[in-house]
């Protein structure tokens, strides 16, 4: 477990590089491993174990004028407040249940399937992004809490397509060119 000020956060973090020498897909530097090398590298971590992973997101090189640039983005004082109040309305969704759900990442499928309905749109892009992505019973799980919890952090009572593509965009991407 690790402590953020007043928040647990009760799930492990994991970095990955994309291959051994770490410049696969890099946009500056090229990568030095062969194609046989970079694919045994990366399926050192097993489907299932990607499976269990909720958000995966390449972090590319960040360039010297966006690092230099004086425009500040949302205070963690603003942040903090936000992620305040979508705890506290997860708090109040799961009161009258006496399961041990107190958050959308402790939901079960009765509860996903009670708190993360999804209007017709929705319901086309999931099915869409199950067959197109092989989405497992577990991912489909996984994206529709993740949605929820965005939806929350937007302030918004249901979830929406947007909400949806974004929990989806945090799936894995094959690594391979």
């Amino acid at each position: 477990m690790m402590m953020v000020g007043p928040i647990t956060i009760k799930k492990h973090a994991s970095c990955v590089y994309p291959c051994p020498c770490g410049y696969f897909s890099d946009s500056e530097r090229a990568c030095t491993c062969s194609h046989q090398t970079v694919t045994r590298y990366q399926k050192r971590i097993s489907g299932p174990m990607l499976d269990r992973i909720d958000i995966h997101i390449e972090v590319p090189r960040v360039d010297f004028e966006k690092l230099s640039d004086n425009r500040r983005g949302e205070s963690s004082e603003d942040i903090r407040a936000r992620v305040e109040k979508a705890r506290q309305q997860q708090r109040e969704r799961f009161s009258g249940l006496k399961n041990g759900v107190m958050t959308n990442a402790d939901m079960r499928v009765a509860e996903v399937r009670q708190f993360c309905e999804l209007d017709d749109a929705g319901q086309q892009l999931v099915k869409a992004a199950m067959t197109q992505l092989q989405l497992s019973a577990r991912a489909y799980h996984r994206i529709l809490k993740l949605a929820r919890t965005i939806a929350d952090l937007a302030g918004e009572e249901s979830i929406q397509s947007s909400h949806l593509a974004e929990a989806l965009q945090y799936r894995p991407k094959g690594m391979m060119v």
